[in-house]
């Protein structure tokens, strides 16, 4: 196994194209073709967890925040950090692959996880990303209609949320005449022909598009295949920001600071007052000041978050409990779900391969209590 078939299988459920256009996702650093021994998980690169890797034997390791998110001016080994992590990545032949934004806007990703944390039921994204499916109408004859179908669903075509090998069917008749330079598959050339044809419609996401279209043609047996793709505005049932979700029942204000304390683990944190009772809960792990109006428009008693501005807590005060329980605090729980997704892969292709999650802490922040 190389690093890839790892790389490929996580893309399936976190897909680069979801990512933020701006971000750096995917190999930051050597070769995603090299065998595979094991694998270290972290929230972002330090000496320390490349030393980790060495001595676990781990030759790829799988970071949340990208080691190169600006462009490389120069590798500098005396003065630059990331130059020097680079350098020693490289002497050691380890590769360095980031899931950054597209492993917060997945399900299950990094906002569904911190709602596991506390909890929570009925977990849905707090805000679905959009215009970035399409739906494909393809004409196929009746006896041929599963065919094109199966080769569609097996390119990821078809897929609703929880459910996959969506379709819909209608019944109709196509007509064609073939020019004396066609062999067409039914019919004469040079005669106008009707033929029974089903309509077969799928939804389909833009960066699946090219994959599947080539399947069908494949596939398909006719000489032209006749195919319509209409762009949608619908919301994405499978990608989006941020989490929404519920309590098993309202607590106090004060009970749910309590609460979020023991369930992440964490003993400071600033929050500004809001409702005095608290049921339904968004967060969104990282940086999400800018997710606080989606929140409060979908009638949330509490928001979480991390990197707020002062006058955000202004804006929230009497709204809306907000809390800012810290960036590495909201999003480290993510590789927990990596992790768990990762071994179920190793152990169905039956690898012997070995995943670690990086057990110091690369959070910088520390909190002086005189």
């Amino acid at each position: 196994m190389t690093c890839n078939d790892i790389i490929k299988y996580f893309e399936e459920w976190a897909p680069k194209e979801i990512a933020w256009q701006k971000d750096n996702v995917g190999l930051q650093v050597g070769s995603i073709n090299q065998k595979l021994k094991n694998i270290l998980l972290c929230l972002e690169l330090t000496n320390r967890v490349i030393d980790d890797a060495i001595k676990k034997n781990c030759n790829l390791i799988i970071s949340h925040h990208p080691l190169l998110f600006h462009p490389l001016k120069k590798i500098d080994l005396q003065k630059d950090k990331n130059s020097k992590l680079i350098e020693k990545l490289i002497k050691n032949d380890i590769t360095l692959y980031s899931a950054h934004t597209n492993l917060d806007f997945t399900k299950d990703g990094v906002s569904f996880e911190l709602a596991k944390k506390l909890k929570l039921r009925k977990i849905d994204f707090l805000v679905h990303q959009n215009s970035n499916q399409f739906k494909l109408a393809v004409f196929v004859p009746m006896n041929y209609v599963d065919k094109v179908a199966d080769a569609i669903f097996k390119n990821g075509g078809g897929q609703i949320g929880e459910y996959s090998n969506c379709s819909f069917r209608t019944k109709g008749e196509g007509t064609f005449k073939g020019s004396r330079k066609t062999n067409p598959f039914l019919g004469t050339k040079g005669n106008v022909e009707k033929t029974d044809e089903i309509k077969l419609e799928v939804l389909v996401d833009a960066w699946k598009l090219k994959k599947i279209l080539s399947a069908i043609i494949e596939v398909h047996p006719y000489e032209e295949v006749a195919y319509d793709i209409y762009p949608l505005e619908n919301p994405n049932t499978n990608f989006g920001a941020g989490a929404i979700g519920e309590l098993d029942q309202s607590i106090s204000q004060t009970q749910f600071l309590e609460y979020v304390s023991d369930h992440l683990k964490i003993k400071n944190f600033r929050y500004s007052k809001g409702k005095n009772k608290i049921k339904k809960v968004a967060l969104c792990g990282g940086a999400g000041g800018e997710m606080l109006k989606d929140a409060i428009y979908y009638g949330v008693d509490a928001f979480i978050t991390a990197d707020l501005k002062y006058h955000t807590f202004h804006d929230a005060d009497g709204e809306i409990l907000l809390i800012d329980a810290g960036h590495y605090e909201t999003e480290i729980h993510s590789l927990d779900e990596v992790k768990r997704k990762l071994n179920h892969f190793i152990t169905e292709k039956n690898f012997d391969t070995k995943i670690f999650k990086y057990d110091g802490s690369t959070n910088p922040i520390f909190f002086y209590n005189k």
